[in-house]
């Protein structure tokens, strides 16, 4: 294993861009300049320069710091350099595991391929099976696709020209095992040529994501990033911790929302679509302006969701865990965890959403039972964070007005039933047992931070 400590350049003390003309074409440099890029993140001055001279890498990289063009410059180099053609097919493979990301990353291969003559396309489940298929019938260069769409195509696609793909990327390799993935990547790994460049990015490294890594990678791959007790998160993200009773939990987040509704940015992670979709809907009828993206919405309201909401210089997206990784939202000031993550590692790529970019600043703040106090050790092992008070004197009790509208409603009580159902079902899953455990859980307290006064009966 080689650990790649250096900058790989002449002057290791010039990281610009400009520095690396002797080795990437002028028509990329000059589309990084026109998306405002002049210095590299510490990941693109490492991952860069061994991937332009065709090493393989294995890089722990923190959320916000870079790693989409870490990749993608040397992705468009190299099949700029060999001048590749339409009719020969796909050269490069980029592997995100989320729609949303895969759609992130295609817009910013768009923008670097500017001035190549190259083609590019994006595959990823829900969109048009036809126009894909067309696409890579006539040639597509560079792929960018989810895992399960980029296999069905590979098995059922023909004229799908895959015998020169000389680059596998892998992004987010430890989010693609999460969701399922696994299977998919060995099958994938399996069809493609073997001899070929590999890079794999990713803001954690777990024993799994790195046995997929010695699946995909030569052996004299280069590994960046795995240094032992460097911290998860970058410098300019404050965080904390708030410690809420179960009852309180709903009035401390409709307090808080309504103090910086109009002044800051702020996006809100729940447990389940269900939970982000009532709150969100509840909100709005009350006259709190918020987006939301989840599961269960269709592919192009959540598209034309996050747009939006990347243009908004203030505003709530309220969310589930689709929206944590890698997606570049401009100038988010709070990250919320409103619901506990799945885990540490859940965490950071959560709180990544903000403090984005070399100086980016921004807050954190997730709420906790008194019975889930044990969750900040778990944290205080990848990063700091801090205990913060509420002045529970300035709380805006609307409680009684919850209950009236949410069991007035009929649309709003079964929205609220339907949330809660989930809330249960995610914390009877929850992978931390020793300290999400469901029997501390005080279901009346449960139920009114959903609008009910009793508990509804439900099935999980």
């Amino acid at each position: 294993m080689e650990e790649n400590s250096g900058k790989n350049m002449d002057d290791a003390s010039d990281l610009s861009f400009s520095s690396l003309k002797d080795k990437v074409s002028e028509r990329t440099l000059k589309a990084v300049a026109e998306m405002g890029f002049t210095e590299m993140t510490d990941i693109q001055a490492k991952a860069i320069p061994p991937l332009l001279d065709t090493k393989d890498v294995v890089a722990c990289a923190k959320t916000g710091s870079g790693k989409t063009l870490a990749f993608l410059i040397p992705a468009i180099e190299l099949i700029h350099k060999v001048k590749f053609k339409v009719f020969q097919g796909t050269a490069v493979i980029i592997l995100s595991p989320t729609r949303e990301l895969a759609m992130q990353t295609y817009e910013v291969v768009k923008k670097l391929m500017k001035y190549h003559s190259q083609t590019h396309a994006l595959l990823v489940g829900k969109a048009d099976y036809e126009k894909e298929k067309d696409k890579l019938q006539r040639g597509a260069n560079l792929v960018v696709a989810t895992p399960g769409r980029l296999l069905h195509h590979l098995q059922k696609t023909e004229y799908f020209v895959i015998k020169h793909v000389s680059f596998l990327i892998i992004d987010e390799a430890d989010r693609m095992l999460d969701f399922g993935f696994e299977e998919e990547m060995k099958a994938i790994l399996k069809i493609i040529r073997k001899f070929r460049m590999n890079a794999l990015f990713s803001a954690t490294l777990p024993q799994k994501a790195m046995e997929l890594a010695k699946l995909a990678v030569r052996e004299e791959a280069i590994y960046i990033g795995l240094q032992p007790n460097v911290p998860a998160t970058v410098e300019g993200l404050k965080q904390g911790h708030l410690e809420v009773p179960t009852e309180k939990r709903f009035l401390v987040l409709y307090t808080f929302l309504r103090r910086k509704r109009n002044k800051q940015k702020i996006i809100v992670f729940f447990s389940s679509c269900m939970s982000a979709k009532f709150h969100s809907e509840f909100f709005k009828y009350i006259g709190i302006r918020c987006f939301s993206i989840h599961g269960k919405m269709k592919q192009n309201k959540r598209n034309t969701a996050y747009r939006q909401f990347c243009k908004a210089e203030k505003g709530i997206l309220l969310c589930t865990d689709i929206m944590a990784r890698g997606l570049d939202i401009p100038q988010v000031d709070w990250v919320v965890q409103y619901d506990p993550p799945d885990s540490a590692r859940e965490y950071i790529h959560r709180v990544g959403r903000t403090a984005r970019g070399a100086n980016g600043e921004g807050t954190a703040l997730i709420f906790l039972r008194p019975e889930e106090r044990g969750f900040i050790k778990c944290l205080q092992r990848f990063t700091s964070i801090m205990t913060k008070s509420f002045s529970w004197d300035q709380l805006y009790n609307i409680e009684e007005n919850y209950f009236d509208l949410v069991n007035r409603n009929y649309h709003f009580k079964h929205a609220a039933k339907e949330a809660y159902r989930a809330y249960l079902c995610a914390y009877r899953s929850h992978k931390l047992k020793t300290v999400f455990d469901e029997n501390t859980l005080n279901l009346e307290a449960v139920a009114r931070t959903f609008g009910f006064r009793r508990p509804p009966y439900v099935t999980i």
